[in-house]
């Protein structure tokens, strides 16, 4: 049944319901089991913004509906757009007065959206704004699919791709994410191919280990950043409590149970883990595994005092992996123009309406 976090002010959130939910739900009211995939068809392939618009229900099924179960919607409340190659940042309002960034850009294969799991973050990795001022709360799982409906209803075209890597810990927030995942890949609704939609996370062992048990297609992107422990705790506190061995141990796990191949994110901080040696220790730790390595020249922070790598030494990274046999591929940048690191939209957000 629905989790703790898929409750808001104690009201259970219908939205985050899978199908079989929706059926007790119905009949809790009353109401015979087929009402439930009319409602579901409603909130989440019709995507309407009210019962009022849901004609196929009764008007007392509406109100009553109404009344114990409000939906939830979020507000746009700012808009950056690149003007280099048309990638759109939103800040959504909650229904709590929260705000939470989400990433619309378009590719020759499709659209894709990237969304947020928590409002904040409080895994501290050192070069990420989403962690500056901590973690709020989690999100619920419509909280996240509407950041995916109200791009759709924005830009008026299909989102085709979901990542998980916007503002949060993924993991973090486990029962969410698991249940987005389920919601957004139904037949009866968005239809997203589950091989569509990527989650990342910095390492929770323990919850990678989880989801492999969890028969999903997803692809799993590890945010990595270090060769070694050493150089990883200075970059990701997370790492003090999991060691690269016990993260690698569960990746291999992950992908003996599922057959997905993994991602590996490896941000590029000039001077701290882009050296040739870095390379070479980061190919001797994946060899034999089946991935592929996506390098990100590090965004600059104001609040961190981490510089980007320059263009060469991405290069002769890249090359490195490669004469290794390492899949690698540098991240293109999007947005470069707007506030394009995690967190930097709501961080500026945040700060000039305390300023106010």
């Amino acid at each position: 049944m629905i989790s703790s976090e898929e409750k808001l002010q104690g009201v259970t959130d219908i939205k985050s319901m899978l199908p079989g939910e929706l059926e007790e739900c119905m009949q809790s009211l009353g109401e015979k089991k087929f009402r439930a995939a009319q409602l579901f068809s409603w909130m989440h392939q019709k995507r309407v913004e009210s019962y009022d618009e849901m004609t196929s229900l009764s008007l007392k099924l509406r109100e009553k509906l109404g009344q114990e179960y409000p939906l939830t919607r979020l507000r746009a409340v700012r808009e950056q757009v690149s003007a280099i190659d048309g990638t759109r940042k939103y800040l959504f309002a909650l229904n709590d007065g929260n705000v939470i960034e989400s990433v619309w850009m378009k590719y020759h294969h499709g659209n894709s959206v990237c969304i947020s799991s928590q409002v904040g973050c409080r895994m501290g990795c050192r070069f990420c704004a989403s962690t500056l001022d901590g973690l709020v709360r989690s999100l619920t799982a419509s909280e996240m699919l509407e950041q995916v409906y109200q791009i759709q209803r924005i830009t008026g075209e299909r989102v085709s791709n979901v990542v998980i890597m916007g503002s949060g810990e993924p993991m973090e927030n486990y029962d969410s994410v698991v249940r987005f995942v389920r919601l957004a890949s139904a037949e009866e609704g968005l239809n997203i191919s589950q091989r569509n939609i990527t989650v990342s996370t910095c390492g929770i062992v323990p919850r990678i280990r989880q989801l492999a048990k969890e028969d999903l297609q997803i692809t799993l992107a590890i945010s990595l950043h270090a060769p070694n422990d050493e150089k990883r705790r200075k970059l990701m506190p997370v790492a003090n409590k999991y060691s690269i061995r016990e993260l690698m141990d569960a990746c291999r796990f992950y992908f003996a149970e599922t057959g997905r191949r993994l991602t590996f994110e490896y941000a590029l901080a000039k001077g701290q883990n882009d050296s040739e040696e870095d390379a070479a220790e980061l190919a001797g730790l994946l060899t034999g595994l089946n991935c592929h390595v996506n390098l990100i020249p590090v965004n600059p922070v104001k609040e961190r005092h981490f510089a980007r790598s320059g263009r060469q030494a991405v290069l002769n990274f890249q090359n490195k992996l490669e004469n290794y046999g390492i899949n690698v591929t540098i991240r293109r940048e999007m947005g470069a123009d707007i506030d394009g690191a995690c967190g930097q939209l709501r961080k500026s957000y945040i700060d000039s309406n305390q300023e106010n």
